[in-house]
């Protein structure tokens, strides 16, 4: 028999499309991924540290709650509880990503949602019954698909740079901006297009904002006229121009400054800041979709209807940043989560499957 439903992907958007799918009967599985860059388990979320923005976990004494409701089986995937304020002798913070995820996830095998860790390396869509392909074992058969694999940050590609991620390097202004990290200190934004300006301005307009640097390899944005204007006249923001980061500096715990190089001649500079937000664009985890959906210029998967998370392909839908080159935020994915399950259940009822 073919399963009702198969979700493909395991951040926010994967596990809500599964919260609702088994609450619907509809007994889904989620394909949650293995450890490659495109589709790791829980999602780009579990990159993050502290998570300030997703509305019902304020700061408090997560840990506890955690503990008590995610499996003893895995809270060996849980990360060391940062330092923070204490309160009764608890540690006090905000829900740090992997905390978040691990709750979806059991909130979703709480309902008897079925877990397979591998990865889906294409689809069949040219028959009524839709078909997954695993990475390992025999494909499986489906009725509908929801694709929840996500978009991951473009990044330099340095190894400096990897080794201070989530320790002052981030590629999420607004999810990472206002954190204590980052606080009254002055930040750098790589980039000169609309995402980049984004960021920055972001970053200036924080209460007790210090300097935000937003440096661009060549002599002029490449943002729109209206958002470069943003930019360029905003008083807590200095462009660094012709000029292009050769290494993250740190002192082992915490990004202190960044190694530049001119674009136009040999000479260096460094730049003491007290972190680094790569703005220089998203890849959509959709390359094993080629020629099977319809995808914008970006390779972003498009939706055909409007409030509708329906595909160019009827019964497959899409779901959170795979299909969402704008707001890329873990509530708006897991919004778009609900939406896809919400689709198919109507498919399959309609469809009398």
């Amino acid at each position: 028999m073919p399963e009702k439903v198969v979700i493909i992907g395991s951040g926010p958007a994967g596990w809500s499309a599964a919260i609702y799918a088994a609450r619907a009967n509809l007994s889904p599985v989620v394909y949650e991924g293995t450890v490659k860059p495109e589709m790791i388990p829980l999602g780009q979320l579990a990159f993050t540290t502290e998570v300030e923005n997703y509305p019902g976990f304020p700061f408090g004494n997560v840990r506890a709650f955690i503990e008590s409701a995610v499996s003893k089986d895995r809270h060996w995937n849980l990360p060391p509880v940062p330092k923070g304020e204490e309160q009764d002798g608890q540690p006090h913070y905000a829900v740090q990503g992997v905390e978040l995820m691990e709750l979806m996830k059991q909130q979703a095998l709480n309902f008897g949602v079925r877990v397979v860790s591998d990865d889906i390396v294409d689809i069949d869509v040219d028959n009524d019954i839709r078909r997954v392909i695993p990475a390992s074992g025999e494909p499986v058969a489906t009725h509908t698909i929801i694709v929840a694999t996500g978009a991951r940050a473009n990044y330099l590609g340095l190894d400096s740079e990897e080794a201070y991620k989530n320790k002052g390097v981030s590629a999420c202004a607004v999810c990472d901006g206002a954190l204590p990290l980052f606080r009254s200190k002055p930040l750098a934004v790589i980039g000169g297009g609309d995402s980049a300006v984004e960021e920055a301005t972001y970053l200036a307009n924080l209460k007790d904002a210090a300097t935000i640097y937003l440096v661009h390899r060549r002599d002029q944005l490449r943002a729109s006229k209206i958002m470069a204007d943003r930019a360029l006249t905003h008083p807590n923001i200095e462009m660094v121009w012709n000029s292009t980061v050769s290494e993250v500096l740190g002192d082992g715990n915490l990004v202190t400054g960044l190694r530049l190089e001119s674009t136009v001649d040999d000479s260096t500079r460094e730049l003491e800041v007290g972190g680094m937000f790569v703005a220089i664009g998203h890849t959509p985890n959709t390359a094993f979709l080629q020629n099977k959906l319809q995808m914008n210029e970006k390779g972003y998967i498009q939706w055909t209807e409007a409030f509708r998370t329906k595909t160019s392909v009827e019964g497959v839908f899409a779901a959170g940043d795979v299909a969402d080159d704008y707001y890329r935020q873990a509530i708006t994915s897991a919004g778009t989560g609900c939406m896809a399950a919400l689709d198919a259940e109507r498919y399959l009822a309609e469809h009398n499957l």
